[in-house]
């Protein structure tokens, strides 16, 4: 009986162990396929996830080519610690680190691609001590031209660029219509303020007779006469003169 019991927890050891590996182990992941045109760059993307803390000094990303004609592989890239491009072979000068490994990113960048460059690449990434798990493939094509998809992608990329513009220059146009119309209002408002008429101000030809009844007016309590302090002065100073000859003439007939 004791030794069914072991079997059976043995058999359930067993076959849990592979999921329990298969859950610690790092997961590569990369799009599968990629299209370039013959001469241009193209990026080999390869992002990965680890159950352990990413350790900068023990991390190792391998790149390696399987061309499409049976042959044996090529190695690509290299990286521990610091990148380590290829020396010799096909991609020398060519493939280029582009990756961010705290960021978990693993990425290749190939550049002129050719007709040769056609193949399988495959990313492995080991994380001690999480060393196993999946890898990563990416099937390259190079061709003469872009595909139809590859030129409906660049044209939805270049049409989005050009609607945000749009967007923006609409917007920007609307606040400028919006700061004018708000500054025109505002000035509308002031200039019934500013003519406004002063209550201490008066018509010009008010401003006449206003002046005219400023003057002194002097009146007569004998006759109840008006008269100008001005003309007064005159008269008096004419009554006066006579008198004076009046007085010359009586000492002339003494």
């Amino acid at each position: 009986m004791c030794v069914k019991g072991l079997h059976l927890v043995t058999v359930l050891f067993g076959l849990g162990l592979p999921g329990m590996l298969q859950v610690g182990g790092i997961r590569v992941y990369t799009p599968g396929e990629v299209e370039a045109v013959n001469g241009t760059d193209v990026r080999l993307k390869c992002t990965f996830h680890s159950s352990s803390a990413v350790n900068p000094n023990s991390l190792m990303i391998s790149w390696s080519f399987r061309p499409l004609k049976p042959g044996r592989e090529e190695s690509v890239f290299y990286y521990q610690q610091r990148p380590y491009p290829p020396v010799e072979g096909i991609f020398r000068r060519s493939a280029t680190w582009a990756g961010d490994i705290m960021g978990r990113d693993a990425s290749i960048i190939l550049r002129q691609v050719k007709f040769t460059y056609n193949g399988t690449y495959i990313c492995q990434v080991k994380n001690p001590p999480d060393v196993h798990g999946s890898l990563g493939e990416i099937k390259l094509r190079v061709v003469t031209t872009a595909s139809f998809s590859e030129i409906l992608k660049l044209a939805l990329i270049i049409a989005g660029g050009i609607t945000a513009a749009m967007v923006l220059l609409i917007i920007i146009v609307s606040c400028r219509r919006c700061k004018r119309k708000r500054q025109r209002r505002e000035g509308d408002e002031e200039v019934p303020r500013k003519e406004r008429k002063d209550p201490t101000a008066c018509h010009p030809s008010r401003a006449v007779h206003l002046y005219m009844s400023d003057t002194s007016i002097e009146i007569d309590s004998s006759d109840g006469m008006i008269s100008d302090p001005s003309t007064k002065d005159s008269s008096s100073s004419e009554e006066e003169e006579p008198s004076s000859d009046d007085d010359d003439g009586g000492d002339d007939s003494d």
